[in-house]
This record gives C-alpha cells, structure tokens and sequence, in this order.
C-alpha cells in the first residue's frame, strides 16, 4: 500500500537532514576540542547562555557532565598517600642552604654559602610543621615594626646586634625600630640623604638591589618611597635575617655574591645598595662589581656605606692601617671608572657612584668585555670576570636597552624588550592581550576571595609569572609579588623587572631559596603542565606547602589532566580543595582549583584551621 505523501522521497530526506547534522555536531565538537582561544566565540556564548539559566560554578566538580566536550576522564576515588609531619627540628628547614651540607663544600667564593640542594634519595617527603604558639603575621604596615616571637624564635640578632637598633625584644614580639649598622638613627634619615642625589621620589627609581640586606630596614623603608627593593643575605650566622625580613612584609631571598652569578636578568635594576654588606668589591680582580653592573641598568645608581668609606675616621675600629683601607677604595673607583660609573656623591659614610647611559659617554672602554653569551642565561652560571657591555645605541643622548617610563606609567607601558622583539613570540600586541587576560583573571579571583589584594595576603608568589601580567593587575602598596620565571621556561624575567616588578629565576624541581612559612597566598598558572615529565608533582607540591603560611592560599590554574594529579596529592597535605571551572564557563578547558593550607603546628595530630 503506497503511503499518503509518498516513501522513498520522505526517507532520502531524513537521510540527508540525520547526515547533515552529524556533520555539523561533528565538526564543532572539533573545534570545541581544539581548546579556548581568541575567536572561540562559540563556547563564550554557550558559557553565557549556562549562566543566564543559572548554572553556577560548583565547588566540586563532576568531571563527567561538565567536560564532554574537552574529552571525559575517569576520576576513581584511589586510596590517596597521607603526608605526615617531619620532626620539629626541621620546622625552619630550607632544603638548598641547609648547614650540614654547607660545611662539605669550599669557603672560598663563598662557595659553601651558595645553593647546594639535596638528591632525590634525601628529599624531606613530609609537610614542615609550624612552630608551638604559630601565630598569623601582624597586617601590614604594622608588620614592618612588629614580629611575633613565636613564629620566628632567635633573639640571637637582639644581643649582637644591640646597639644598631635592628631589632629589640619586647614581651611576646620583636620590634623592628628601623635601624641599620650604617644608620643607627634610622633608615629614613638615611634614605633622605641618598634622595638628595638619587631621584628616589618621582618613579625614576622603582627596583632596587640591597646585597648583604641583613633584616631589610633598608627595604622595608624603601617601600612607603613606592621602591621594590629585592634584598638578599646568606644564611649564616645572623640567625634567621631574610627570615626577619619575610615575616616584616618585606621583599628577599636567601642568596649570596659568590661564585655563582645573581638569579636576576641583566638591566634589572634602577640601583643597588651595599650599607656595610662586607663584601671584598676590590677583590678578585673586582668580580662582584661586575656583576652588580650587569644586573645595574644604564643611568642607574649603586650605593656603597661602610667600610672602607670614611677611612679617616674607623680604621682602628676595623683594626686596620691607614694605607690598606685607602688602596682599597682606591681600586673601588679605578674598577668603577672600568664599568664606566661616575662617582657622584662621597659624605661622611657614603659614596654615590651613577652608571653611564651609554658605552659612546664612558671616557674608555673596557679591556674583558664578556664575549658571546647572553647575559640573562646565568642559572648555576660561574659568574666571569668580565663586563658587560651595553646595548647599542644609534645616538650619544639614546639610554642603551631604551629609557623606562617612570612608575607607575611603566607597570602597563610597553616593555623596551617587547618594543624591539627581543622576546620570542609576545609583540606589542599580545603584551596588552596579556595584560586584559590578567585582569579579568584576578577580578574573577578577588569575587572567590574578597581579602585578595588586601594586607590579609601581603607576600605573594607567581610560580610561573611569563610576562608579570597577574602582579601587575594586583599591584597595591598592600601587597608585593615574587615573579618566578622558571628556568624551563621562556625567559621573559627581564620584561618584568622593565615593568617595575621584582622576580627570580628558579627551577621548581629543587628548593626555592626561602624559610618555611614565608607566603600568604601561591599563584600557579600552566605550572604543572609545564613540568610534566620534568620531575614530580609531589616534590613541587611539597615545597610549596613549605613556603606557604598556615591558613594561606594557593590559587592553580591549569589543564584538567595536571589539575586532577595534584587534586590527588594534594588531598593527603592537610590542605581544603576546592575545583572551580573558568570565569568563562564550563566549556573552557582550563580549571582553577583553590587549596587552603590548614593551622596545624609541631605535636598536633590532627588541628585544622576549624579547630583553631
């Protein structure tokens, strides 16, 4: 019997319709699968259409319904490793500048003071525990003044150090009176002084290097001036110094000029400062200077106060004859004029020098400029007695490297590096796309957590900064970021020092060169993925529960796949998880998982920041 309306043109028709369909659903399944990018404007308003209906992010995701289009993945609830505590002994534990192994290697060059991180076979896999009576930092910028004993207990510091007004014990707390062995009345005052000569108050100067930083007075005053001041020390003697300087609020890391050049790009800061660092600058055929030179811009400033400035006065306080002390600032200069500085200011204590602009303005040339090697690839590089030269310039008034802008307009300026092409892949373009991209990341950050940007998480962390675009959309006098460029990574750490930023070279395989407990909140965007194969998850996860304060952040942002690997780990460290999808829906690829470090301490069992 022949149907109303006919058979066969009716089924070739739905044929065709079913076919059709297939191919379209195929094809944007495809491009769904190809990942989030510019022009993915199909999943932005497939993302909008889910939140107009409703669909709020949930705090746990179900990996099977919300990934369909990005490929599925199985999430088997494993039997997860529970991470104990180490022993309390090891609650200031810094695997790479640990004393024991220090003492193996050479005095020379300092040599044992530099680096030394344990085998893979040595590794602590146990979370470090907080010190009894570990209390929350004071908020900044009480913090600069004030330091719980509890968390930092050496009062070694309080009697060697007496009569320089670098820290007094008073109750339960240090206090920090703002003093220094080169400025008893206070960091202020001397920091006026360097004003008189440094335009320190107008945005020209925003980085600075303090080496030999003891407790950072230096750089915590420097801060209220809107100035940077990346300060270092060893681990030595001084008991606990950069850990002083941490729990203040205050920039450092554990470091030491020795045979090993500095973590930090070439160009990287617009002064540098030694106040008594006892650092032998004339010595070794003037090797330190060098270095600071390369890290110096041109037209930037270094500071030197104490010996052996002012020799007139001390040198039988440093035991010392008249002629040692004036052979030795005289070979300061003559390796100054060398690097083509300027001596500009010499008073009392203090001597100002002022690096040239350009090689066309110095009066001669030096002999052992470094050859054929990049100045920024110095990972475990030997640091060489050889200078630097500047890049070339077209005129005699061009600032080598191209002058900055002052801060703050420099922090969204277009970097002189990116400018010119010198970094592989990022034009003028795709930095402004970065620096949107950041905003609106820390935006959706700030509405998970209102007390981001706020004194609440004063040291922050960006394990993987690329361009500095996440620091420089928190950027707030109530806060500071350490930018780590990673050393597997591209090397931009010298756009973010152009950008007014501070940061370092590391590689998250091994120790960061810091005590325990010294971050409020952890950023770590594309981190995992880029160290996949490169060591394991569980040493990189470790290290960052050592640096991170009971009760701080860690904010991940990443791949589902590295993203469920660290849910995993993470689950047996004591820390609240929380797996969010992309501020732009569910159909991004990429996720955030927040993860909140519980209070616990040394001798507790099972504390948690609920039972606090």
């Amino acid at each position: 019997m022949t149907p109303k309306h006919g058979g066969r043109p009716r089924g070739s028709m739905s044929i065709f319709i079913v076919l059709g369909l297939c191919c379209f659903f195929y094809l944007l399944g495809s491009w769904q699968r190809s990942g989030f990018g510019k022009g993915d404007s199909i999943a932005m308003k497939v993302s909008k259409v889910a939140e107009l209906t409703d669909c709020s992010i949930k705090t746990d995701l179900d990996f099977e319904p919300h990934h369909k289009f990005v490929g599925t993945i199985e999430v088997p609830e494993v039997i997860i490793k529970k991470y104990k505590p180490c022993d309390v002994k090891y609650s200031d534990y810094t695997p790479c500048q640990e004393q024991d192994r220090a003492m193996k290697f050479p005095r020379d060059y300092m040599i044992y003071r530099e680096r030394h991180c344990p085998a893979d076979e040595e590794k602590l896999r146990c979370l470090i525990p907080a010190p009894v009576g570990y209390t929350t930092p004071f908020p900044w910028p009480k913090s600069r003044d004030y330091v719980y004993y509890a968390n930092v207990p050496y009062k070694h510091l309080t009697v060697e150090k007496a009569g320089q007004h670098w820290v007094e014990y008073e109750g339960n707390v240090f206090k920090f009176p703002g003093g220094g062995t080169m400025f008893p009345q206070g960091a202020d005052a001397y920091i006026d002084e360097l004003a008189s000569v440094i335009p320190i108050a107008d945005g020209t100067i925003r980085t600075a290097l303090d080496t030999g930083c003891g407790v950072a007075s230096w750089g915590a005053y420097m801060l209220k001036r809107n100035v940077l001041a990346m300060s270092f020390a060893p681990k030595d003697n001084h008991e606990a110094q950069v850990q002083f300087a941490l729990e203040r609020g205050v920039p450092a890391v554990i470091g030491v000029l020795g045979s090993i050049q500095l973590p930090y790009p070439s160009r990287a800061f617009d002064m540098a400062q030694c106040s008594r660092c006892l650092i032998p600058w004339a010595s070794n055929d003037g090797m330190y200077l060098m270095e600071v030179d390369r890290v110096l811009r041109p037209g930037g400033y270094w500071v030197l106060s104490g010996p052996p400035i002012n020799w007139k006065t001390y040198h039988k306080v440093w035991k010392r004859t008249k002629e040692d002390c004036r052979a030795e600032q005289s070979k300061i200069e003559e390796l100054a004029e060398q690097l083509c500085w300027e001596k500009k200011y010499e008073n009392g204590d203090i001597v100002i020098f002022r690096k040239k602009t350009n090689a066309e303005s110095c009066k001669r040339r030096p002999q052992n400029v470094c050859e054929a090697q990049d100045p920024d690839d110095v990972w475990y590089k030997k640091m060489k007695t050889c200078v630097t030269p500047f890049p070339e310039v077209s005129s005699s008034s061009e600032v080598a490297g191209r002058k900055l802008e002052k801060f703050p307009a420099r922090l969204f300026a277009t970097p002189p590096r990116v400018a010119k092409g010198l970094v592989p892949r990022v034009t003028e373009e795709s930095y402004q796309e970065d620096n949107a991209k950041w905003k609106k990341h820390v935006k959706a950050y700030k509405s998970l957590n209102r007390l981001i940007g706020s004194s609440r998480y004063r040291n922050i962390m960006d394990m993987n900064a690329d361009l500095g675009g996440f620091a420089a959309a928190l950027d707030s006098p109530k806060v500071w970021v350490m930018n780590v460029v990673p050393t597997i990574a591209e090397n931009t750490l010298g756009v973010v020092y152009e950008r007014g930023l501070i940061g370092i070279y590391h590689d998250w395989c091994e120790g960061f060169s810091t005590y325990p407990r010294t971050y409020d909140l952890i950023h770590a965007s594309g981190l995992f993925s880029m160290y996949q194969d490169k060591c394991e998850y569980e040493d990189i996860l470790l290290e960052m529960d050592r640096i991170l304060r009971p009760e701080g952040v860690v904010i991940f942002r990443d791949a589902v796949d590295p993203l469920h690997k660290v849910k995993q780990i993470a689950r047996g460290m004591r820390w609240d998880l929380k797996l969010l999808d992309h501020e732009d829906g569910p159909f991004v690829p990429e996720k955030i998982l927040i993860a909140t470090k519980q209070y616990w301490v040394a001798g507790e069992k099972n504390s948690t920041s609920s039972s606090r």
